[in-house]
């Protein structure tokens, strides 16, 4: 009997590699989803392990479809993309409609080339007899963890229906939080760069044509004066290859962010710049009142859709988009895994709030945690709505103030020698 070798994903929706003997590939396929296991590369030993993926395959009479491809196609599909294809099949499927044909129907009407060529996808692999969240587990570069175990709850409940309406909610609820973020970082960002490429204009063309009239009656400059013609004679300097200093400041403010990056992609790197961002002044409030937010709201939505709790706290910590958070989570998941409360390593881990903690502590003595769960990410949204309104109002003055100080300075400079020396002609 054959060998084959396979990858597969476990019901956590981790990776699995191993080997199986079984009389033809469909047989071993049969084998590992009798275990548990959902294979997405499978290949008889000998022939190179991978090479052989389960796609579809088509015959004279029927096309049947065992499309198990693994991660291999960019996902460019948006958020927002994602969450009105999970609102529509939600409501086709409470109208009564099929899944098969629920999937048929959205591939039909959807525009982006990417996610129509995934539901096409999707329907062969249900119609060639995979569940639908072992159809999702294909696609993992759009369909997470949270999803596909959510829907996969929403099958063996029989309430597949309301689980998407769920996600669909999450997903709304999600986007529109990260959109308040969003909006509180752009206007700064705006009013920053226009001032800078104002001061940048001046300091090149305008401050220059200044420096020289006023060089030529060899009268003392006011101090402030000095400061800008000396920046000005900085930012057109080459003292490095012959290019202007002020392309090397480009370059450097270049050179800093991808030295960021580059240490965001390492394990302490990470943590250090995660740990940052919730000690930020301002900032720091916005985005610990977020995560806590997402924590709660993903671990609420996937326990009230019949997700076990270990299997809820992994996904949530593996979707909590920042290290301290995601640590802290795993402490949690480490005390319940022994059987212990999950208030305890909550408080102990010092970054959740009070107000967390006692409510998830009642939500536990209740029977109602869940509920409570996401009673706290409502809450939570909200503080940050509101946090982020709050933000809004104080930047915008403060922004003005800072872009017509700086224009205001350079503008001073220029005309204050130019002041004194009218005055001076005048008096002669």
């Amino acid at each position: 009997m054959p060998n084959f070798i396979y990858s597969a994903l476990d019901a956590k929706g981790e990776q699995a590699d191993g080997n199986v003997a079984a009389a033809t590939e469909a047989d071993a396929i049969q084998k590992l989803r009798g275990q548990g296991l959902y294979p997405t590369q499978i290949a008889e030993e000998g022939q190179g392990k991978g090479k052989a993926k389960i796609g579809a395959k088509r015959t004279a009479v029927k096309r049947k479809s065992k499309n198990i491809s693994f991660g291999k196609a960019k996902s460019n599909v948006k958020p927002k993309i994602l969450m009105v294809f999970t609102r529509q099949l939600a409501t086709l499927i409470d109208s009564g409609l099929p899944l098969l044909r629920s999937l048929t129907v959205l591939g039909k009407q959807e525009p982006n080339p990417v996610l129509k060529s995934t539901i096409s996808s999707l329907a062969d692999s249900v119609q060639g007899g995979s569940t639908f969240s072992e159809s999702l587990a294909q696609h993992p570069k759009m369909f997470n963890k949270l999803y596909v175990n959510m829907v996969k709850a929403g099958e063996l409940g029989g309430v597949l229906e309301v689980v998407l309406n769920r996600l669909a909610e999450y997903q709304e609820k999600a986007q529109k939080l990260k959109n308040k973020i969003v909006s509180a970082m752009v206007y700064p960002a705006i009013v920053m760069f226009i001032a800078v490429a104002i001061l940048i204009f001046l300091m090149i063309f305008i401050v220059p044509k200044f420096k020289e009239m006023f060089a030529e009656t060899g009268d003392a400059l006011p101090l402030i004066s000095q400061i800008v013609f000396g920046f000005s004679e900085f930012c057109l300097g080459r003292q490095i290859l012959g290019i202007p200093n002020v392309i090397w400041i480009f370059v450097a403010a270049g050179g800093l962010y991808a030295g960021l990056n580059a240490m965001g992609q390492t394990k302490g790197g990470r943590r250090f710049i995660d740990k940052a961002k919730l000690h930020m002044p301002i900032f720091g409030d916005i985005q610990r009142k977020s995560a806590v937010s997402r924590f709660a709201r993903t671990l609420g939505t996937l326990v009230t859709s019949g997700v076990p709790i270990l299997q809820a706290l992994n996904i949530t910590r593996d979707t909590a988009g920042n290290v301290v958070i995601s640590n802290a989570i795993s402490q949690v998941h480490e005390a319940v895994k022994e059987g212990e409360s999950i208030v305890t390593p909550l408080s102990a881990s010092g970054v959740f709030p009070n107000m967390v903690i006692s409510m998830v502590d009642v939500g536990e003595e209740t029977g109602q945690l869940p509920e409570m769960l996401l009673k706290v990410a409502d809450v939570y949204d909200d503080e940050v709505d509101n946090a982020v309104t709050a933000l809004t109002s104080i930047l915008e003055p403060i922004m003005i103030v800072i872009l017509a100080l700086v224009v205001g300075a350079v503008v001073f400079a220029l005309f204050l020698p130019l002041i004194k020396m009218i005055s001076t002609m005048s008096d002669q």
